[in-house]
């Protein structure tokens, strides 16, 4: 059977169970528990799967995007507190790197009244900052996403070859301790994951919502990623073990 048609038939079970084990697969399928693995890995970089221990699932979130004004009014009291806590990070004559989700533009909101070079790609930010006399804004422009209101693509991670970014903040789809932070969007994936290859610290903001999910495309595993910001109905166990995993870990409140 060729690879393509095992994929075909991969999906197609998928799509009835919900999630899978290797074994059912390679014995549905009569080939080798490793040849269902590498099919399962060719797969979830496409985004059609996430593997775990011993077979895969679904995406846990829905494939379709939610414009960014919903994404805006989701977890309001969680985002403020985050974006509070994040903002007590920020250091005088900082280059900081915003990104376009809708927890760091809250954060937007608490930037400290200091001298600050702001690096971002989200429309939203530029906006929301343009009256700051103390900040110097800075674009990378790119290819304009409407849905996120934000600035991808070539044109736009190059951009980042050009800065020294002191402090990134980032947000996503969800964070998982075994793999890392993860996107919906793969233009977004890619670009982030330049973003914190040109940043000394990286801060990712995730409401407790996001903590143990993952999404289509993973940007970056955990040891990239310095500190942790979340709320306070975030589960201890998960807080606990990014902890263990050397992870600074905050609480915003």
């Amino acid at each position: 059977m060729l690879a393509i048609e095992r994929h075909r038939r991969i999906l197609d079970l998928l799509g009835h169970a919900g999630s899978l084990r290797t074994t059912e697969v390679s014995s549905a399928l009569a080939v080798s528990d490793e040849t269902v693995r590498k099919d399962f890995e060719v797969l979830e970089k496409r985004g059609e799967l996430v593997r775990m221990h011993g077979g895969a699932s679904r995406p846990e979130r829905v494939r379709r995007e939610l414009a960014f004004i919903e994404r805006q009014a989701i977890q309001r009291a969680e985002k403020r507190a985050i974006a509070k806590q994040a903002a007590s990070r920020i250091r005088a004559n900082e280059t900081i790197f915003l990104d376009a989700s809708s927890t760091v533009l809250t954060l937007a909101e608490f930037l400290p009244d200091l001298p600050l070079t702001i690096l971002t790609n989200a429309l939203n930010v530029l906006t929301a900052l343009a009256d700051r006399p103390n900040l110097d804004l800075m674009s990378t422009g790119g290819l304009f996403d409407a849905k996120s209101r934000s600035f991808v693509g070539l044109t736009a991670e190059k951009s980042l070859q050009r800065y020294n970014i002191h402090r990134a903040f980032l947000s996503g789809s969800g964070l998982d301790s075994a793999r890392g932070a993860s996107e919906s969007n793969a233009r977004q994936a890619a670009f982030k994951e330049r973003v914190i290859a040109t940043s000394e610290e990286v801060v990712f903001l995730a409401d407790h919502t996001k903590l143990g999910r993952k999404a289509s495309f993973f940007f970056a595993d955990l040891k990239e990623i310095h500190c942790v910001i979340t709320d306070a109905s975030a589960e201890a166990t998960m807080l606990r073990e990014l902890g263990e995993l050397g992870r600074e870990v905050q609480v915003g409140g």
